[in-house]
């Protein structure tokens, strides 16, 4: 038999608003001829926010044919350094400008602005096999500096061996929040410690192998054919994670987009358009698409959470 779970399904609407077009087409100083929605451009993007970055780009430049935005996905310190060394005016990254970094720009005359355009949960992956899913906070910030290295030391009973950590790359925004959010600006020290180059090699890693724990953002998790977005990927397990310590099932949460709005995820984070672009061109306009009403939809139907716009919740009910 099935069981039948009432869950709380996130809602949006937002008022429409227009998008409006700058025609400068002028050549700057630069050699650039882009415009607010035209024109060609790259742009960089930590590799974990590629799901919600494509669906976006796709979009605009559907709405916008005369513009052609080429990403390159790569780690969160390298997009960040392209932005500020000038190779590119538009990044996306799970921080905001450091305060030396803008004044650095602006000592260049250069203008940076930092837009928020959702917010994301860090989710925890275990492999289908294991069915030990509640961990704490503290729980992680234990596995993360190597106080708690095997399976039987987390959940008394369970067989699995010793826990690999499995990240999408050492210089990622993943990275960066355990370090920062998570371990109070400390390092990871736990010796076991799986370094892929991209998310999907994460998954990947923790399909084949019964005593790992990824770490991915949460929108990789989402099934696109399921509106409410409350169905995961079927092919792994995502960690139900507790403030309190220790975890339990009354106290901990998956991260759906309800408990990222209503802040009983404890691991979420902003995603931020960081703009350096004097001339105000497509970077500027493909970043406020995003945070406009279009934009905003898109986001919501990904599994995350709009930074704009007004949130309406109803109960649904859901086979499992």
């Amino acid at each position: 038999m099935r069981k039948i779970t009432s869950y709380i399904f996130v809602g949006f609407s937002i008022v429409l608003a227009l998008f409006s077009s700058c025609n400068n087409s002028k050549k700057g100083k630069d050699g650039r001829t882009d415009t607010y929605s035209s024109g060609t451009i790259s742009f960089v993007s930590d590799e974990s926010f590629s799901p919600i970055i494509e669906e976006e780009r796709a979009v605009f430049q559907y709405d916008y044919p005369q513009a052609t935005l080429n990403p390159i996905y790569t780690n969160e310190s390298d997009a960040i350094n392209k932005l500020l060394s000038g190779k590119t005016w538009l990044a996306f990254s799970a921080r905001n400008f450091k305060n030396s970094e803008i004044q650095s720009l602006k000592a260049k005359n250069f203008r940076p602005v930092a837009i928020d355009i959702a917010y994301d949960a860090l989710a925890f992956i275990v492999n289908k096999g294991n069915k030990d899913t509640l961990i704490s906070v503290k729980d992680i910030q234990d596995i993360m500096t190597g106080r708690i290295t095997k399976w039987s030391n987390l959940h008394k009973g369970n067989a699995h061996g010793t826990i690999t950590v499995v990240f999408d790359n050492p210089k990622s925004s993943t990275v960066h929040y355990v370090e920062d959010s998570i371990l109070g600006g400390k390092p990871i020290l736990n010796k076991n410690v799986v370094a892929v180059n991209k998310t999907s090699q994460v998954i990947k890693y923790v399909e084949e192998n019964p005593d790992a724990i990824g770490i991915i953002g949460n929108n990789w998790l989402n099934d696109k054919h399921d509106s409410t977005n409350l169905t995961f990927n079927k092919n792994i397990r995502v960690m139900s994670v507790s403030r309190i310590h220790p975890a339990t099932a009354n106290s901990s949460r998956k991260p759906y987009q309800y408990y990222i709005y209503n802040g009983e995820y404890p691991l979420v984070r902003t995603i931020y358009a960081l703009l350096n672009d004097p001339r105000q061109g497509l970077p500027w306009g493909f970043a406020h698409f995003i945070q406009g009403p279009k934009g905003q939809r898109i986001v919501m139907k990904a599994g995350l959470l709009p930074v704009l716009g007004d949130i309406n919740v109803r109960d649904v009910n859901v086979n499992q």
